[in-house]
């Protein structure tokens, strides 16, 4: 494999698949399986940035650092996990597990949080500890009034820590049961809370790809949920959100913000993963509708009545892009323009003929609007767009206090580091 990725696949996804107002074409239901081929970075190589930027390693040897959250006094956290083989039903589910696990979907799951420390400060862990193991694919994470809570799939607990004890002894309480199992990765929960302090936001993916195994496996399932600190009061913030993962505040506001990765087998272009801010209340269509009221007519029986309800989304990131990661740059430390603009990471499709995501983008912001065009920021994690042989995928994207941009590599082992070069 070259050394240096080719960019030629950079926006195969045609234009009018990203944006604000995208032209989406008509359904054109095939179910296309293009999965890569997980493989490893060369020694000393690393993912391409643009021109002034410098990209190192701030710790690798991991397992399937999916996540990542950083704590007050800088230490980061790397939720380690996979999604795990399931008994096939059919001979149809037994080749897509395998090319799941070539593309390094599918391996052993750590099922444990890192705490990494870069003490010195020049951008790379030198400590590592494992602070929680036995988890069950534990994914977002949020510290709390001296409470660390954790997002397994099937429930959050929580677990007290003043933020300095390696490993966490204390026994962990489970506060809330949250439904589990599902489509490919649709295992992933988040979490997030409020400025306040007084509510925590809980994402929960779908069960199924356009509800075919009825609504009845989709309760609490394709939501942000919202619960209180002690996980009582919950209630359905947003729903119709297909896989939410990515969250975050738009700096200076109330508004919370959210990554969708959006349905397959109805076309090369459709439908745009995307971007969008969350009302509270508000109803996204899933599965009914697509992109606001572009009605999905796999779905029965049809529900006009809610098709009429469905809120477009703000931004399309282009089809079967495996939109993930999403944080806000909020640091000083990186050139002005990116203030207040949006890092996302696209873990990369298998439902497109011709391969798509597989980098980090920066969405600009302009009067507190995402806005065109979307720029690639780093680059390179498929190494042969081609043949669709990886060096790594990007996912959970997070800023560290230094102002600089991490990056989770779960098939590489790796979380990267981006800094202006000095």
């Amino acid at each position: 494999m070259p050394l240096i990725a080719s960019l030629a696949y950079a926006q195969s996804s045609p234009p009018r698949t990203y944006g604000p107002d995208p032209k989406l074409p008509p359904p054109q239901p095939a179910k296309v399986k293009n999965f890569s081929k997980a493989g490893k970075w060369p020694p000393n190589a690393a993912p391409k940035a643009p021109a002034g930027f410098t990209v190192t390693r701030f710790a690798e040897g991991l397992v399937s650092p999916r996540w990542l959250y950083v704590l007050p006094s800088g230490d980061v956290l790397a939720a380690e996990a996979s999604t795990k083989p399931k008994p096939p039903k059919t001979e149809e589910d037994k080749e897509k597990q395998r090319l799941l696990e070539q593309a390094g979907n599918i391996r052993p799951s750590a099922d444990r949080i890192t705490l990494l420390r870069d003490g010195d400060g020049d951008g790379v862990a030198e400590h590592r500890t494992v602070l929680l193991s036995g988890l069950n694919q534990p994914f977002g994470m949020l510290w709390l009034d001296q409470q660390l809570y954790v997002a397994n799939t099937d429930g959050i607990l929580r677990f007290p820590w003043d933020g300095k004890q390696t490993p966490i002894t204390a026994r962990g309480q489970k506060i809330l049961n949250l439904p589990a199992g599902g489509y490919n990765n649709h295992w992933t929960r988040n979490l997030i809370a409020n400025k306040e302090g007084t509510k925590i936001y809980v994402s929960v993916g779908s069960a199924s790809n356009a509800a075919e195994h009825g609504m009845a496996e989709e309760v609490r399932r394709a939501n942000i949920l919202e619960i209180s600190p002690d996980g009582s009061g919950e209630r359905i913030f947003a729903s119709g959100l297909r896989n939410p993962n990515g969250m975050d505040w738009q700096p200076g506001t109330n508004t919370l913000w959210t990554a969708v990765n959006e349905r397959d087998n109805i076309g090369d272009n459709l439908v745009p993963d995307y971007i969008t801010s969350v009302r509270d209340g508000g109803f996204y269509g899933w599965p009914w509708s697509y992109f606001g009221r572009n009605v999905d007519d796999r779905v029965q029986p049809q529900r006009p009545h809610l098709v009429q309800k469905a809120i477009v989304p703000d931004f399309a990131l282009g089809a079967h892009t495996a939109s993930l990661g999403l944080v806000f740059y909020t640091g000083s430390t990186l050139p002005e323009r990116y203030r207040g603009g949006m890092f996302v990471g696209q873990h990369g499709s298998w439902n497109r003929s011709e391969f798509s995501g597989y980098k980090v983008v920066f969405v600009p912001f302009r009067n507190g609007r995402p806005t065109q065009p979307v720029e690639d920021f780093l680059t390179g994690f498929l190494a042969n767009p081609q043949t669709g042989e990886t060096y790594g995928r990007p996912v959970g994207v997070a800023v560290d206090l230094a102002g600089a941009l991490l990056v989770a590599d779960d098939t590489a082992d790796i979380i990267w580091r981006v800094t202006a070069a000095k």
